[in-house]
């Protein structure tokens, strides 16, 4: 039951967290939805691929299940969000914007892959 609760909690604070970025991202500095999106999807992705390798087995940080799932699958599943994205690109797409549905989409992706790949290497070397 903690574990369940810890993934509830956390899930609301990150969502909480995403729907903070998007009114900074757009209401306060005026830009493209998309542009919250993608920062959402990238600073997750980092820190979730930080936050699981400071707290494997070998890592820095002593974290128990309830706690990795607070984080991991709370707070980083609350943050992240694969479905805006891809209604972002179904939007533009429908819109016949292809190149930059197809660019933004690409860059998504792979700046989230880079982002968690850093926080994993970033994480790595604080273990050591």
């Amino acid at each position: 039951m903690k574990v369940y609760l810890a993934v509830g909690l956390g899930a609301a604070l990150g969502s909480l967290l995403r729907f903070l970025s998007g009114v900074l991202i757009v209401s306060v500095m005026g830009l493209s939805a998309l542009w919250a999106t993608g920062f959402v999807n990238v600073v997750g992705s980092f820190v979730i691929g930080l936050f699981a390798a400071l707290t494997a087995p070998d890592g820095r940080l002593l974290v128990g299940a309830a706690g990795r799932q607070f984080v991991m699958g709370g707070i980083c599943g609350g943050f992240t969000t694969f479905s805006a994205m891809s209604l972002d690109t179904f939007v533009l797409l429908l819109q016949g914007d292809i190149p930059l549905a197809g660019i933004y989409l690409v860059l998504v992706v792979v700046l989230s892959l880079v982002a968690a790949w850093v926080g994993h290497i970033v994480a790595v070397r604080l273990n050591h």
